[in-house]
This record gives structure tokens, C-alpha cells and sequence, in this order.
């Protein structure tokens, strides 16, 4: 039987709410720092929530210029801008033709929500004739995909998928599987959203989602504390570059971890809520070690759903005790989400960067606002800063509306 084709991270990049790339989101991470604010995008005055995890300020100028990053949804520009960042940080960019063996994967849970609610707003207002010819190209999920590939020239693997929170974590499992099955060499993967448009707040704010902390946006994102009242929106991408082990070292990359595993499962059970005991949750992280060639006590860190939502983390908190056993209470277990607030589809991509530099540096970061851990929360959710840690093999988990659930592995290189 042929040995599986190893696949590994050689370029990250991401665009957060507490930075506009990969070195200084992570070094905010690392110290603490809050990216949740009052929205100021519109007048919010008579809406529910009123905070979120924006990116303000944001600058394409170096991508693309403004008349060109118009005809983009804003998801569509956050992903494309991680996706640079990615692809140069791989030095790949450089090495033409790359043609059919470097694809794309890229998700998104939601896709161009700002240009259909523009459009909409344009059409009840003006009439048919003036809805742009440039609506479907702009919203559609697989624009993404499509647009990253056609910058860079990458004519292999090329789809985008959508599964909720899940969909970027399903767009890197994917990638894994079309390189160990030689369907390419390198593969530009991730996600991206911007769902913070009134349409998507007024949506999740009315079915109870999210956190109402409006006057005190900087403790409104407090995953596993007694006192969460629900996740907090956020906007951004996360794209990592991943690429066959020998092709890699052919080449010369720079590599941070093996993408060593993917677990793919569903529960099966409610639109919303996951399954009793989180157990799509659990098989989800056996397959991804398994697939991995993991063991239980190799594993160090778990970057977790973590929501700040009264039903995920007690049930995550579940499903990491119930797989780990008596190695659970040592495991560091911490959530992004806690800082960015929920990036939604694109949430996975961010937290398989933020695996992939915990691995790399030997460093995790904290999980903000824990004061107190709630009713069932059990683990330790390095509540006090980050820490120096030894990550030998890291999981990341992602738990999406439909009972999604992906879980990906990732491993120090050793040989």
C-alpha cells in the first residue's frame, strides 16, 4: 500500500479585528488584547447588540486599487488580503508557472451579505435596472476561491465550501486530503467573513446568539466564564498555504507544522444545537488524531470552539473530557474567540494560524475574561496569560449551525 503523502503549513496570513496581519494579530493575542468595540459602521442606535469584533480602517490600497476592490464583496477583500499575505510569507508568488499543481480551497459561512443587502436596499429603491451586473459575481462563496486563484494563477483543485462555523476548518481538511491524494502539491486554503451588516446582526441578536454587554464591549467575549450571555460577531480571514512535504523541502520553505490530521463528522440532531454530550464533538477529534496518527498524550493544546455561548463550552468542555480521559485536566485549552469575537466561517482559518504558531513558537495565549469558570466548565483555559508550553501536536475544534463539526490536527515537523 502507498504511503500517505505528508502535508505541511508553509505560509499563514490573516486579517482580525486586532490587526490588519499575521504578526501583529498574533502578538495581540499573545499579550490579551481586546478586539471588540462598538459597532461604527451605521447607526445602531435602536439595535439589540451594538458591538462586535470590526475591522476599522481597513487598507487594500497595496492589494488592489480602489476601483478594482469595489467590484470585491468585503469578504471576498479580507480573504484576498490574507491570502497575499500567505502566499509571499510561502514565497511562492515568485515561482511561476504553478498552474495545475497548486489549487485553492477557501469557505465562508456566509459569503457577500453587504452586497445582497446593497443591492436589495437598491432595488426596492430605484427599481431593477439599477441592481449592479456586478451583485452575482460579488456575493457568491466560491468568489473567494475564484478570485485568489485567478490573482495568482493556481489552475488546479479550486471549490469553496460552506458548512457555518465549520467552513474554513472544512476547506483545510479538504486541502489535506487533495494533496495526500496527489490531486496537488500546494494548496492556498482558509476562509474568510463579513457578516457584521444589519441584516446579519439583527439576524443573530434575534435568536438570542449574542452578547448584550453594549456598555461594556471590552468583557462581552468571555468563553467558559460563568457569566457569558453569548458569542460576540467578528470579521476577518485566515488563509494558510499547505504543500507536500518533499515538494516543500525541494523548494527550500520555511515550514511551521505538519497538517497531520482532519476529522469530519455531523450530529445528526438540531439546527442549532449540538448533539446531547457533544458527541459529533468527540468523534470528531478521534478521527482527526486518528487520521493523524496522534496519540492521546502527544497532544498539548486544544484551540477551542470556545463561543462564550451558555450551551457550546460546557458541551465542548464535555467532549474534551470524555476523548482525552485523565490527560484532559493537563491539556492548555484556549479560545481566539475570546479576543476576535466568532468570525464565523472564517473562524477556523484563524484558529488553524493560531495552532500552527503555538506549535512553531512553543507559546499559548489566554483565554480573556475568565474570571470564573460556569457549571460544567472543568479545564484549564489558561485564564492568566499566555504561557510558555512544549506543543508537540495541537487540535483545533469548530462547531457549526447544521451539527458541523471539524477538527483538525497539526503536529511538530520532527522528521
Amino acid at each position: 500500500m502507498t504511503a500517505k503523502r505528508r502535508v505541511v503549513v508553509t505560509g499563514i496570513g490573516c486579517v482580525t479585528p486586532l490587526a490588519q496581519n499575521c504578526a501583529d494579530s498574533w502578538d495581540a493575542l499573545l499579550a490579551g488584547k481586546n478586539g471588540i468595540k462598538p459597532l461604527e459602521n451605521w447607526d445602531c442606535s435602536e439595535y439589540p447588540v451594538r458591538i462586535a469584533g470590526e475591522i476599522r480602517d481597513l487598507d487594500s490600497s497595496a492589494l488592489l486599487p480602489p476601483n478594482k476592490a469595489a467590484k470585491l464583496d468585503r469578504f471576498v477583500l479580507l480573504g484576498m488580503l490574507a491570502a497575499d499575505e500567505a502566499v509571499r510569507d510561502a514565497g511562492i508568488e515568485a515561482q511561476t508557472p504553478l498552474a495545475e499543481s497548486c489549487g485553492v480551497i477557501a469557505g465562508s459561512g456566509i459569503g457577500g451579505l453587504l452586497e445582497i443587502e446593497a443591492q436589495h436596499r437598491k432595488l426596492l429603491e430605484k427599481g431593477p435596472r439599477r441592481v449592479s451586473p456586478f451583485l452575482i459575481p460579488k456575493l457568491m462563496l466560491n468568489a473567494l476561491s475564484g478570485n485568489i486563484s485567478m490573482r495568482f494563477g493556481m489552475k488546479g483543485v479550486n471549490f469553496a465550501t460552506a458548512s457555518a462555523c465549520a467552513s474554513a476548518g472544512h476547506a483545510i481538511g479538504m486541502a489535506l486530503r487533495c494533496i495526500r491524494y496527489g490531486d496537488a502539491d500546494i494548496i492556498v486554503t482558509g476562509g474568510a467573513e463579513a457578516a457584521i451588516t444589519t441584516l446579519g446582526m439583527s439576524g443573530f441578536a434575534n435568536m438570542k446568539a449574542l452578547s448584550r454587554r453594549n456598555d461594556d464591549p471590552e468583557h462581552a467575549s468571555r468563553p467558559f466564564d460563568k457569566d457569558r450571555d453569548g458569542f460576540v460577531m467578528g470579521e476577518g480571514a485566515g488563509i494558510l498555504v499547505v504543500e507536500e512535504l518533499e515538494h516543500a523541502r525541494r523548494r527550500g520553505a520555511k515550514i511551521y507544522c505538519e497538517l497531520a490530521g482532519v476529522g469530519m463528522t455531523g450530529d445528526g440532531y438540531h439546527i442549532t444545537q449540538p448533539a446531547p454530550e457533544a458527541e459529533g464533538a468527540q468523534r470528531s477529534m478521534r478521527r482527526a488524531l486518528e487520521d493523524g496518527g496522534i496519540p492521546l498524550e502527544e497532544v498539548d493544546y486544544v484551540n477551542a470552539h470556545g463561543t462564550s455561548t451558555p450551551i457550546n463550552d460546557p458541551n465542548e468542555s464535555l467532549a474534551i473530557e470524555k476523548v482525552f480521559g485523565d490527560r484532559a485536566s493537563r491539556l492548555a485549552v484556549s479560545s481566539t474567540k475570546s479576543m476576535i469575537g466568532h468570525l464565523l466561517g472564517a473562524s477556523a482559518a484563524v484558529e488553524a494560524v493560531v495552532s500552527c504558531l503555538s506549535i512553531l513558537h512553543g507559546v499559548v495565549h489566554p483565554t480573556r475574561n475568565l474570571v470564573e469558570p460556569g457549571e460544567g466548565c472543568r479545564l484549564d483555559y489558561v485564564p492568566e496569560g499566555s504561557r510558555d508550553l512544549n506543543v508537540r501536536a495541537a487540535i483545533s475544534n469548530s462547531l457549526g449551525f447544521g451539527g458541523h463539526n471539524v477538527t483538525l490536527a497539526f503536529r511538530k515537523l520532527e522528521s
